[in-house]
């Protein structure tokens, strides 16, 4: 049962050193954990983040659905495809998170992204990125026109390719087991962009406790630069879930439109292994 599942999480968002606004927002309240990463400028990039969050926050605090995480994903869509109505140069945003639900009577998390916010995965000393990004830079690499190791240095390689509100808004998700012991990253781009994965992992294997991780990848992230809105979660898996994690985690696409079957589909989209 997911609400068997023990969890220490800790939440940190930070402007940064050059911009003036933060664009981003959270939500770390069991069972949905995201981070909203806004674009559209002064006036509307804040709006648009809010409004994710504001879209996931009646679920927070009860047990909840895939059914119910996509149609709070359609009500995001929608809310900020108004606002990107209201203004000229118009709106969107990210959107990277996890929510505990039950999957064959066993706590999973299901883990889903918009755009190039990320979430990690860290076990041990190992780190795994367990999203993709939705951007050039990602496409490229995929295509076999750019080199991952030459992905830091693309000039374009935050250019988004799909945001919440925006025409292409589908999200990718992904069904892992929920295990003991693991520690599960949300962040931002602000954090990714400026400090490279092994500088993730180190700091979160040497960082005890969530909220010390937190303090720790955000002040990194300064030191790196500061350049954007810098925004990170950190949960903790203390109990409640399995001992070792089990050899598969479904891949799916989540719509942007609510559906009444399972927003998981084996089916039609390959399995990828998740060790």
């Amino acid at each position: 049962m997911t609400t068997d599942v023990v969890l220490n999480v800790a939440a940190l968002t930070d402007v940064g050193l050059r911009r003036e606004i933060n664009e981003d927002a959270m939500l770390a309240q069991s069972p949905v954990f995201l981070v909203a990463d806004g674009m559209g400028g002064h006036d509307a990039g804040d709006k648009a983040s809010a409004a994710v969050v504001e879209a996931f926050a009646p679920l927070a605090g009860n047990p909840v659905s895939m059914e119910e995480i996509g149609a709070a994903l359609a009500r995001a869509n929608e809310r900020v495809s108004a606002i990107s109505a209201q203004h000229a140069r118009g709106a969107g945003s990210t959107v990277a998170a996890v929510a505990l639900v039950e999957h064959e009577s066993a706590p999973h998390w299901l883990v889903f992204n918009v755009g190039d916010s990320r979430v990690y995965r860290h076990r041990g000393s190992s780190l795994e990125q367990l999203t993709v990004d939705h951007s050039l830079g990602q496409e490229l690499v995929d295509a076999g026109e750019l080199r991952p190791e030459n992905l830091a240095d693309f000039s374009q390689r935050n250019v988004i390719t799909r945001a919440v509100g925006a025409a292409d808004s589908i999200a990718d998700s992904w069904l892992v087991p929920v295990v003991d012991g693991e520690r599960l990253l949300i962040c931002s781009d602000g954090l990714s962009g400026e400090i490279s994965d092994e500088s993730i992992r180190a700091t979160l294997t040497m960082c005890g406790r969530p909220e010390t991780a937190t303090e720790a990848l955000v002040r990194r992230a300064k030191e790196a630069g500061g350049g954007d809105n810098i925004s990170v979660i950190v949960i903790d898996v203390v109990a409640g879930g399995a001992m070792r994690a089990s050899d598969d985690a479904t891949d799916s696409r989540m719509p942007s439109e609510p559906r009444t079957d399972s927003m998981v589909e084996s089916t039609t989209v390959p399995v990828r292994r998740r060790g």
